[in-house]
């Protein structure tokens, strides 16, 4: 009986660390992406498009458009509902959007 309690315990403790590990994960465990209000919270005006990506991993799509004076690239990643647009000016973030802490 006592080696089933130690062996219960055991198995909380294991039980226990894997929440607290894929809690503090910047991926949902489920789908695997990287579209996570922690990681869109990271991406400030300035970034590059390569420090974006390595937070929040290659975009869904990508738009370019290329205006007299500047070039303008809209990242859009998509995670089910859940959405966030990245705005480049220049190749480095000028905006963005999401609907990321509403749902």
């Amino acid at each position: 009986m006592k080696m089933f309690e130690r062996s219960g315990g055991l198995l909380l403790s294991i039980i226990i660390l894997l929440t607290i590990a894929i809690a503090s994960c910047d991926q949902n465990p489920l789908s695997r992406s990287k579209l996570t209000l922690n990681n869109y919270n990271q991406i400030t005006t300035g970034m590059t498009k390569a420090q974006v990506e390595k937070i929040l991993g290659p975009p869904t799509s990508v738009e370019t458009k290329d205006m007299l004076i500047f070039k303008k690239t809209t990242w859009r990643y998509e995670d089910g509902k859940k959405f966030a647009m990245i705005t480049f000016k220049n190749d480095e973030v000028d905006g963005k959007e999401t609907n990321l802490g509403t749902q």
